[in-house]
């Protein structure tokens, strides 16, 4: 029922899709059923099709394989499957870790499902290239919206999110884990269906449809993916033929003591054959974007988040995992190799060099890694009260020291919103209006800054309270006219960076950027020029004080004999107290402007000179 050549490339490891053996597969006569069990004594399958007796199915072992076909057995069957461990010991019952579909929780059962092979349209691929322009809009699918209480379906999705990102200009939506998971409260992150769509969407293929509607609106669809960790519900992966098999055996490798999950086994080479196995299929199987991979920083160190004299250091003696390194280099390489076109995002906290660098060059592979160190100092800058950011001005300024060190997305993500935290508009201070006119001022600033975007959703109209995954965005706040100013703002700077070159094209590449005003921290005042390789300029200039500044003096240069304001952030049409410009000629290579209160100001030529 396995040819010998899958059964060599399973028992190596080296299987580039796994799951096209591995799991439950229809066929003429019934399903065929394969499961990964080395240490197990027998193994049988069970379901709603043999009354889960495991005495009617047994699968017979085909080395490290266990494998059978049950005849009449149609898509839709519920099954698990039944092991014995070595000493003869009944294990609970296991899902199938290679299941196309499962049940809704909190039951558990795996569902005979067919995967669908429809891999990323060609016509995707130059929307995902790094000099193209990429705003993500990150979406926790189940509290986006949630019609009567309940989980929206695939459909009801396809029907409103693509069509809300697209007219807010995002290129792109980046959905939180949508893997099957047995938690709630884990918002996805602790799967443990590496290859199903979860089922509190309804159906597999509402997923498909949903990807449709993205590509159809012009949108790209990431997808978190969480190789780092699993739980341990005892359905689940863990010990799963009796003894550690997908886990490190050693909980000082093993054992997660941030979240209390289970390691994957990153040396082993049937794991890293089930984890780059689950990369590829998302891709080719439902015609995804990419992948943004969680919690890369925990697995590329052996320390993390561990106290000396408990954890194990490599066979060098040193701190990084270089198996997982060397799986990471494996994934991203495949991809390329297998979905051109595709792209990955690196969530990695640390200085680790090179994510974003090719294998070839001795990096990891990855397309993108989110910055994490412009997000937290920024973060912190801009929660400081105005007439003290004077003192914390380098926290806008070092970021540009390291910027093209990798190719890096500016993240506001879910974590940045939740767990007492705060929204973005709650970070800011001041009263209300200079709340509003902080947001508005700081994503001016981030818009212009190098670097791809990402925005959380609810933040794209200031959303006041934290992020709560049990509710319902709070929509209603669109009535009030500040909120929906941010929300147009946000509209306008996507179609900004969107249609000038000089905002996206050298977004990774330092001859994209040159400081005018860097060192005005007196007036917490910065400028600078964006530019493309064609030599078209944008010029960003933000003001972060709630002082009105008359005939500031830029310098910027020669190229132009006037400059005009393209977007300004103080704009009434976005809740501002309406100071602005219009044109501003240039003399002696500067020119003059009115710098709003809290406010981001855009310029372009409005003659070359």
């Amino acid at each position: 029922m396995i040819s010998s050549a899958d059964l060599e490339l399973l028992a190596r490891g080296e299987h580039p899709r796994p799951q096209s053996v591995l799991g439950a597969h229809p066929q003429e006569g019934g399903v065929r059923f394969a499961v990964w069990a080395p240490r197990a004594r027998r193994v049988s399958v069970v379901g709603d099709f043999n009354a889960w007796d495991g005495r009617r199915h047994p699968l017979h072992r085909e080395g490290p394989i266990w494998v059978g076909l049950v005849p009449g057995v149609a898509t839709g069957a519920l099954y698990k499957y039944e092991l014995e461990n070595e000493a003869g010991e009944l294990l609970p019952l296991k899902a199938d870790p290679f299941a196309f579909a499962t049940e809704l929780r909190p039951a558990n059962a795996s569902i005979v499902a067919t995967a669908p092979r429809r891999p990323l349209p060609a016509s995707r691929r130059a929307a995902n290239e790094r000099h193209a322009p990429i705003s993500i809009y990150e979406v926790h699918a189940a509290s986006w919206k949630k019609p009567d209480g309940r989980f929206p379906t695939w459909d009801e999705l396809a029907a409103e999110l693509p069509r809300y990102a697209a007219d807010l200009g995002f290129t792109h939506l980046e959905l939180l884990p949508i893997s099957e998971h047995p938690f709630d409260g884990s918002w996805g992150y602790q799967t443990l269906g590496l290859f199903a769509p979860s089922a509190r969407f309804g159906p597999p293929e509402g997923f498909g449809r949903f990807v449709t509607a993205c590509h159809a609106a012009g949108l790209g669809l990431l997808l978190d993916w969480v190789p780092a960790h699993f739980p341990s519900d005892a359905h689940g992966l863990v010990r799963f033929d009796g003894a550690p098999l997908y886990e490190y055996a050693d909980l000082r490798e093993g054992f997660h003591r941030d979240w209390n999950t289970l390691i994957y086994d990153f040396g082993r080479p049937e794991v890293r054959q089930f984890l780059a196995g689950s990369a590829l299929h998302w891709i080719e199987a439902w015609g995804v974007d990419g992948l943004r991979v969680d919690a890369v920083a925990s697995m590329l160190y052996r320390d993390y988040s561990r106290p000396a004299g408990e954890w194990i250091a490599n066979v060098h003696g040193g701190r990084e995992n270089l198996e997982a390194i060397s799986l990471f280099k494996l994934i991203n390489e495949r991809l390329g190799t297998q979905v051109p076109g595709a792209i990955t995002v690196a969530e990695e906290s640390t200085a680790f060099p090179g994510v974003s660098a090719p294998t070839y060059s001795g990096g990891l592979g990855f397309h993108y890694k989110w910055n994490m160190g412009w997000m937290n100092d920024t973060l912190r800058y801009i929660h400081e009260d105005p007439i003290h950011r004077r003192w914390h001005h380098d926290k806008l300024t070092f970021g540009l020291v390291y910027a093209f060190s990798e190719n890096f997305v500016l993240p506001i993500s879910h974590d940045e919103v939740v767990h007492g935290k705060g929204s973005m508009l709650d970070k800011m201070p001041g009263d209300d209006w200079q709340k509003f006119a902080n947001l508005r001022a700081y994503y001016g600033f981030m818009w212009g800054h190098p670097g791809k975007k990402l925005l959380f959703m609810g933040q794209e109209f200031a959303q006041r309270q934290d992020w709560r995954f049990e509710e319902s965005l709070p929509w209603q706040l669109l009535a009030e006219e500040s909120h929906a100013g941010v929300q147009r703002l946000v509209r306008d700077l996507n179609r900004l960076y969107r249609a000038q070159p000089a905002l996206h094209r050298l977004d990774c590449m330092p001859e994209g950027f040159e400081w005018l005003v860097k060192d005005d921290a007196e007036q917490s005042v910065l400028a600078w020029k964006r530019r493309d390789e064609t030599g078209r300029q944008v010029i960003v200039i933000s003001n972060f004080t709630p002082v009105l500044r008359h005939r500031y003096r830029i310098p910027v240069g020669t190229d132009a004999h006037q400059w005009r304001e393209i977007l300004n952030t103080d704009a009434p049409h976005y809740g501002g107290s309406g100071v602005g410009n219009t044109l501003l000629p240039v003399a002696d290579g500067h020119v003059e402007l009115t710098l709003p209160p809290l406010a981001t100001v855009f310029l372009i030529p409005d003659a070359p000179a």
